[in-house]
């Protein structure tokens, strides 16, 4: 919700001034999960809605390390202290990472928001990042804007290689980053002619439509299968002479030579990205090859038994470049068949350019 602070660089100072927003705010809350006795609540059950929503969480602001005027500290406080008195029940976010130098100090924020626009090899750099915050002291985590940019209007499969291995790492620390959103979501794919501007904002959007086809990028389908094969509980994970790549020439989003002023990768980093999950039925890993090259790997299991046939669904392409486009929409998507010659030890060839995820059965 509004914190105050707009993105063009206006602010409202804490104390009297801000008030009036903080009462908006309380306002907004109300509609949404006010009984109907109340107001807003009322508002909420004439318009159709007389459940209340399940609201958890409210953020405050919107990207609040732009704010020259460093008062986001005194900001999210004053909202926060009127939030909690009146529904202690919601957490408040904060827009500031907690590593950024205008975070909040004066109360501490029970969740932050940190947003991730990057290139696939940058994105593939920091699949890691949250594996050594400090779990004592470091709030939540809601990823509330991410996503590789690369291809236009929608992604490419380099740039869907990037989030699927930024989501090993989500997932992997999943106790830690509790919420995600990719963005942007929608792109009319419509290309303006004679002269006219194209019909987009943003590249690399996950589904493009038309006003009468639509199509969903590489992205949008890594996205459905991490969502469609998660377990309850992750499993540690370890690599044995795990496969590098050499640090790239040029910027991976295709902007050519680096720039001065990006951070160009200096040493070798991991070619194969991987996380594992488990339910009380099945095991589900999770690996991307990133790669030009397929891999042999040999996959070694602790525990119990699992059945010899599973379940693999694959999502690759011949070059990074290739994508789905509205004429074309299915070049690109994922493929399920069955796996066999699994057991404790198995090995298997992960393709070059592949997101990978086998499911394991539990043996009975």
């Amino acid at each position: 919700m509004p914190g105050g602070y707009s993105l063009r660089g206006d602010h409202i100072d804490a104390g009297p001034l801000l008030e009036p927003y903080v009462k908006d705010a309380l306002d907004e809350i109300e509609y949404c999960i006010g009984d109907t006795k109340t107001y807003w609540g009322a508002k909420r059950a004439a318009d159709g809605h007389p459940a209340p929503f399940k609201l958890t969480d409210i953020e405050i602001g919107n990207e609040d390390w732009f704010d020259r005027s460093h008062s986001y500290d005194g900001r999210f406080k004053q909202f926060q202290a009127a939030i909690k008195a009146k529904y202690p029940q919601l957490r408040c976010i904060s827009t500031i990472e907690s590593y950024k130098p205008d975070k909040v100090t004066s109360v501490k924020p029970q969740m932050v928001d940190e947003h991730y626009y990057q290139s696939a090899w940058q994105m593939e750099e920091d699949a890691a990042k949250y594996d050594s915050y400090d779990r004592a002291t470091s709030p939540k985590i809601f990823v509330g804007e991410w996503a590789t940019r690369e291809g236009a209007p929608t992604t490419n499969l380099n740039a869907a290689l990037g989030d699927a291995a930024w989501m090993t790492g989500m997932e992997r620390n999943s106790d830690l980053v509790e919420r995600s959103c990719y963005a942007p979501l929608f792109v009319n794919v419509n290309q303006a002619g004679n002269g006219q501007p194209k019909a987009w904002q943003w590249d690399s959007d996950l589904i493009g439509y038309t006003a009468l086809k639509s199509y969903g990028s590489p992205s949008y389908y890594v996205q459905k299968m991490f969502g469609s094969y998660l377990g309850t509980k992750v499993v540690p994970i370890t690599a044995e002479n795990a496969p590098l790549r050499k640090p790239a020439v040029k910027d991976t989003a295709g902007i050519g030579h680096w720039p001065a002023n990006a951070r160009r990768p200096k040493a070798e980093r991991a070619a194969l990205f991987f996380v594992c999950t488990q339910d009380a039925k099945n095991v589900y890993l999770k690996v991307v090859n990133t790669d030009d090259m397929a891999r042999e790997i040999t996959i070694s299991l602790k525990g119990g038994d699992v059945a010899a046939n599973g379940t693999l669904v694959i999502l690759k392409g011949d070059k990074p470049e290739d994508t789905n486009t509205i004429d074309e929409p299915n070049k690109i998507v994922p493929v399920t068949s069955t796996i066999t010659g699994l057991g404790r030890s198995f090995k298997h060839t992960f393709q070059p350019y592949s997101v990978n995820v086998i499911r394991l059965s539990k043996r009975k």
